[in-house]
């Protein structure tokens, strides 16, 4: 497997002992379980209806389960490295981790909880998370740190829009909005946290090695014109969602991004396949949205279904994968390298997000959301063979 062989047939049970642990395995869970269920259920397979009726319940686990949960362990890592603090484990860590796992039985196919009673219960996970680490973040007094936590609690605001739609609690349609404000708020971290960490990450590795890169020509601004551009974005899908508008402004973004990326030399860390999926899962970012102003700009319907799947099973996907191995390698004292299964899991999930955004115009679109959702849990399954006994337990030998 990748990485440092260490003898540790046995070790102690470190699940709940850092915040990454406990979300980052249920997001890889999630990301297998539900795409099975999925492309067995388009392939015949009879899976009933839950709380939400299946195509709904598929988008919604895939947002607010998978992302959710990579989210909420990316939160609980970063913020005691940004204030110098104790990490957060232990009993209020167990009880989110429980409570999120709950409402995925809650909302899973088959089950006879009634939608709000689930509801309620998918938006208690985020919330707890916040009011646990709101106190330290107002004690910094440092502006800066709010912003992560503040996407977050938009994220689960989109997920209120789309629950509170589905059980009625508001006569409004909401679904749709809270799904496109979900993705957005994935892809604007993205570009907030992705757009430091990864020409940071790119150029301390060049550094290392002596060939640190001469500066790229002044581009005043780019990186704030980038990220402002993604929130505009999401404000377009809100205010005015599927029109000229909100292509007008993807295509925008589009560029920006691209722009962004190309300055980061991410063609000189080719051979480190850790640091080359980080820019290889910011690519998609620019693709999506480029994809996207041309469906909204009059380009054909089969573009719809694949700027989503980019921008959701390419740029989240990639990067969700991507972010969880390196801090799961970091924050457990091992070297930071992608061995031959995950350099082939990333591969996979790349080709996933590729098959699923423009197989089905080259293909039987059957063939492709099979072939797509093969090779994604595929990915996702090595990730979890590699990862899953690392984050349970911690041998003696891990720091």
């Amino acid at each position: 497997m990748d990485g440092p062989t260490i003898s540790r047939p046995t070790g102690r049970f470190a699940l709940f002992q850092q915040g990454f642990r406990p979300f980052f395995l249920l997001a890889a869970l999630v990301a297998t379980a539900v795409i099975l269920a999925w492309v067995a259920a388009l392939h015949g397979a009879s899976l009933p209806d839950g709380p939400l009726p299946l195509p709904m319940w598929h988008a919604h686990e895939m947002l607010a389960g998978f992302v959710g949960a990579a989210m909420t362990g990316f939160l609980l890592t970063a913020i005691p490295n940004w204030l110098g603090r104790a990490g957060y484990g232990g009993a209020p860590l167990a009880l989110a981790a429980a409570v999120f796992l709950a409402a995925r039985v809650a909302l899973a196919p088959g089950s006879p909880v009634p939608v709000g009673t689930a509801a309620v219960l998918d938006l208690l996970p985020i919330a707890l998370v916040l009011l646990w680490c709101a106190p330290a973040l107002i004690r910094s007094g440092r502006p800066r740190v709010l912003g992560p936590p503040a996407l977050v609690l938009t994220f689960w605001a989109a997920e209120l829009l789309m629950l509170g739609d589905a059980a009625g609690w508001w006569h409004a349609d909401t679904w749709d909005a809270g799904k496109l404000l979900a993705l957005d708020v994935g892809v604007l971290l993205i570009g907030l946290i992705g757009g430091r960490i990864v020409p940071s990450f790119t150029l301390n590795a060049l550094r290392k090695r002596g060939a640190a890169p001469t500066p790229s020509p002044a581009f005043p601004r780019g990186d704030e014109a980038a990220n402002l551009a993604l929130a505009v974005v999401a404000a377009a899908d809100l205010i005015a969602p599927g029109g000229p508008a909100a292509g007008g402004v993807a295509a925008v973004a589009a560029a920006l991004c691209a722009l962004r990326l190309s300055r980061w030399y991410g063609w000189r860390v080719a051979s480190d396949p850790l640091l080359l999926v980080l820019h290889g899962a910011w690519a998609f970012v620019p693709l999506g949205l480029a994809v996207k102003a041309a469906a909204l700009l009059g380009g054909p319907a089969w573009l719809g279904g694949a700027w989503l799947h980019l921008l959701g099973a390419g740029a989240l996907g990639l990067m969700v994968m991507a972010v969880m191995t390196r801090a799961s390698l970091g924050h457990t004292g091992r070297v930071l390298r992608a061995g031959p299964a995950m350099t082939a899991a990333f591969v996979l999930v790349a080709a996933a997000a590729l098959l699923r955004g423009f197989g089905p115009s080259l293909i039987s679109p059957m063939e492709a959301y099979g072939l797509a959702g093969a090779a994604w849990v595929a990915g996702y399954g090595v990730f979890l063979a590699r990862f899953a006994p690392i984050l349970v337990r911690k041998p003696s030998t891990e720091l």
